[in-house]
């Protein structure tokens, strides 16, 4: 009963997180992803159109087509240097799709950790003087918490890959991918919440563990948006900071149904 009653939380939270941050002009962080896709495309743009061009050079020096005289050979070249150019860009944006998520988390890292903590300091009126080194504690902390999530993920990825061929296994592999990225993700957005608890990674990852269902449901709209062909990863950006004021208000929630017992 109290998995399905974080899950209620954690997805609860997501709607009041959109009010919240209207409500209390938190709005203009939304201005971090806008600027970071922006960047993000630039840098992948011109790193795929590189790419592009030195497989192409490959290709002419392999194959030597401007030397072909047969019916033909200028369209299969043409071809050819589009099949590159196709590839490559799909190839980009699979592995971004894969790991975009966590790109987002890292670089977002500080961003997230000032907004959490501007999140908690709203709600309990608290005045907490802001602290650079803090904020640097919170950004390692957080970057090294994404790291950490994505090798694991990646090992349950595989072993989930070889089950996956097991029957009636087979049919639970996907979904049970899902709710291991959610989890993942959900935990890099409550953690936030329990560093400013002074809690060690050790006894977050404890925390995380007895509340799944807070983890999960904070961590299911990102998952989710990532899956989306093509502008996934550019719409996480935005829900990075949605999940984060949503995280603080649930460990807050869960915090307040605690000492109510």
């Amino acid at each position: 009963m109290t998995f399905l009653k974080d899950v209620q939380i954690g997805f609860s939270s997501y709607g009041k997180a959109i009010d919240f941050i209207f409500k209390n002009k938190l709005a203009w962080f939304f201005l971090v992803p806008i600027a970071l896709n922006i960047i993000l495309f630039l840098i992948g743009y011109n790193f795929i159109s590189e790419l592009t061009e030195q497989a192409v050079t490959l290709f002419q020096l392999a194959w030597e087509p401007d030397s072909w005289d047969f019916f033909g050979a200028d369209f299969l070249a043409g071809t050819v240097n589009f099949f590159i150019w196709l590839v490559l860009r799909l190839f980009f944006f699979l592995i971004f799709a894969f790991i975009g998520g966590y790109i987002i988390l890292i670089l977002m890292s500080p961003i997230l950790a000032f907004l959490s903590e501007k999140t908690e300091k709203i709600v309990l009126g608290t005045d907490v003087p802001f602290s650079w080194l803090q904020l640097f504690k919170d950004m390692w902390r957080g970057i090294v918490l994404a790291i950490r999530n994505f090798f694991i993920e990646i090992g349950a990825m595989i072993l989930l890959f070889f089950l996956s061929f097991v029957p009636l296994v087979g049919l639970i592999s996907t979904p049970l991918l899902f709710l291991i990225s959610s989890y993942f993700y959900g935990f890099s957005f409550l953690d936030y919440t329990c560093e400013r608890r002074r809690l060690k990674v050790k006894d977050s990852i404890h925390f995380v563990r007895r509340n799944k269902g807070l983890a999960i449901a904070n961590g299911a709209l990102f998952a989710l948006a990532l899956l989306i062909p093509i502008i996934g990863v550019s719409l996480s950006g935005f829900l990075a900071i949605i999940s984060t004021v949503a995280a603080t208000l649930a460990v807050l929630k869960k915090e307040e149904l605690l000492r109510l017992k």
